[in-house]
Formats: structure tokens, C-alpha cells, sequence
């Protein structure tokens, strides 16, 4: 569905993607990871076939976008990260006008139009105006309208991003449902659990390269130790105390608030930091997680 070698996009001087090279079949639940700057909504836009690449090869549904645009929009469904509903239509209409643009004829529409309303649960919001809606009836209704010409791939800009977690798993659902179709999905997230749950495959990009790729529990796997103990001690004490343990664990990471001791087993890490006479006041034992990964690969200093 997409294939890039060497893809570069530059703006001016600043290069931001540096190279990259993708590989996405269909089917598959494809997805972007990185700090603000990384590159991902520029890949995003050369996929969609907006923005011009400006090295390097891009195929998307085995076409050239820079003779094929056209085309391939057609068979494209884009979700982007701000909703861009039409407030002076109702939901039904926000859905018949769009697909209209697609050429496709009225009854056919108004009849999918339903078909969608009723795969995001909205049938009984038809009449209802956009902005009566909730921010998660918004989203699933950019959902179900980038979907109104059947896209073979849909690509989605931090489809839950500002939603409450049972507006989120609602989403995933629907998300789930269109993979389970055949319909390829490309998305950009923030959420490392959305991650998890969507993705069949990641790439981690920072600084308009990607600097990991694999399925989440290989990136856990390749990049992290199994298991993390975090210690709490007394306020600034966690800098002095992190010699003492440096030896008990593969990576010893100190933070303002804990320690984060990254091992194999961590309960047996904690049973060794007590033994030097070590008494956290808090103390969590858990498993890696693609968050732990992230934020190693990319840093934890606030990107803007």
C-alpha cells in the first residue's frame, strides 16, 4: 500500500524528514511515533498525496503521487488530528455533502451515509447540529466521513486526542472493526497504549529519521529490559542515592521524583536494594511498556 526509499521533504533550509524508507501491506494497522518535530505529519502529508516528496521514491497504492494525485485521493480516507466538520450542516449532511465530492451519486451516498451513522453509533444524532455533539461523537463523525468513499487505506492524524478514555475505546472498537475489513489504517499517536492496542507495526521517527521499527513487543523486546522498579525516596535525594544502586540493574535512569531501575527481574532488584540497607518510601514493580521505549529512543526533554 505504501512503499518509500530515501524519502526526504525539505522546507527551505530545514530538512524535516531525512531519508526514510517505509514498507506498509495492506491489512495493516501502521503507525508513526515521535516528539513534536520528528517528521511524522510531514510523511503524513507526502502519503496523502498533498505535499510534494522532495527526494527519494513514493508509491502509494502502487502509484506515483506526483502524477497520480488524483487517483489516489480517490481511494484515500484522511482523518486529520483537528476536526473540520461543516457546524452549518447537521451530522447526516456533513456526510452526504462530503461524499458528493467524491462523485458519487445521491442515493448511493445518502444510503452510505446511514451505513457509517450507524458503524459510529450516531444514527440517533443524524438531525442533531455538529456542535451539540460531545468531542467524541465529533471524532467518530470525521471518522465515518473520511470513510464515505470506502478508502483501501485510511490515514489518521491523533485520532483520540483530547477524548475521555471511554469515547477512546469506543473508537478503538470501530478502528478494529475497519482493519478486520481489510481497510489498511496509518496513524499518528501520542498515546503509547493507543499504540499498543491499534498498531501492527511502528516506526519510531525523531528528527526526521526513523530510529526503530518492529511490532510493540519487539520494540519492548529490543529496547528495554523486562521489567522496571521504581523507588521513591525523600525529595532531591534520588541523584546521590543512584551510585548505590547502578550496579543492581542493566539502566539506571534518575528522575526529580524516583529512580527507575530497568532489569530482567525486578522484584529480585528490589530484594537487592533493601539488602544495602535501601528503604524506598514507594516502591512499583512492573513490566516495560512502549512508552519506556519511546522516551529512551527519543529523550525525555520537552520537545515544542
Amino acid at each position: 500500500m505504501i512503499r518509500a526509499r530515501g524519502l526526504v521533504k525539505r522546507f527551505g533550509d530545514f530538512e524535516a524528514v531525512r531519508g526514510i524508507d517505509l514498507d506498509v501491506p495492506a491489512g495493516q494497522a501502521f503507525g508513526f511515533l515521535g516528539p513534536n518535530g520528528a517528521g511524522k505529519s510531514s510523511t503524513m502529508r507526502m502519503v496523502a498525496a498533498v505535499s510534494p516528496v522532495t527526494e527519494g521514491e513514493l508509491s502509494i497504492l502502487g502509484m506515483d503521487p506526483a502524477t497520480d494525485g488524483p487517483a489516489i485521493r480517490a481511494r484515500l480516507g484522511v482523518c486529520p488530528q483537528e476536526d473540520s466538520l461543516d457546524v452549518e450542516l447537521d451530522v447526516r449532511e456533513n456526510l452526504v455533502v462530503y461524499g458528493r465530492y467524491f462523485g458519487l451519486p445521491r442515493g448511493e451516498v445518502r444510503d452510505r451515509a446511514d451505513e457509517l451513522l450507524e458503524f459510529v453509533q450516531l444514527t440517533e444524532k443524524a438531525k442533531s447540529r455538529v456542535e451539540d455533539l460531545s468531542g467524541g461523537m465529533k471524532r467518530r463523525l470525521s471518522v465515518a466521513r473520511s470513510l464515505i468513499n470506502r478508502p483501501d487505506l485510511l490515514l489518521l492524524d491523533e485520532p483520540t486526542t483530547g477524548l475521555d478514555p471511554q469515547a477512546r475505546h469506543v473508537l478503538w472498537d470501530r478502528l478494529f472493526r475497519l482493519k478486520a475489513q481489510g481497510v489498511t489504517l496509518v496513524l499518528t499517536t501520542h498515546y503509547m497504549d493507543e499504540a499498543e492496542q491499534l498498531c501492527d507495526r511502528l516506526v519510531v521517527m525523531d528528527k526526521g529519521r526513523i530510529v526503530a521499527d518492529g511490532s510493540p513487543l519487539e520494540l519492548i523486546r529490543d529496547h528495554s529490559p523486562r521489567e522496571v522498579t521504581e523507588l521513591r525516596f525523600g525529595a532531591d535525594t534520588h541523584e546521590g542515592l543512584a551510585d548505590q544502586v547502578v550496579d543492581l540493574a542493566e539502566r539506571v535512569e534518575v528522575l526529580p521524583d524516583r529512580l527507575l531501575l530497568y532489569s530482567e527481574h525486578g522484584e529480585e532488584t528490589l530484594a537487592k536494594v533493601r539488602e544495602r540497607g535501601l528503604h524506598p518510601g514507594a516502591v512499583l514493580v512492573r513490566r516495560s511498556t512502549l512508552e519506556d521505549v519511546f522516551l529512551r529512543l527519543t529523550g525525555r526533554s520537552l520537545v515544542d
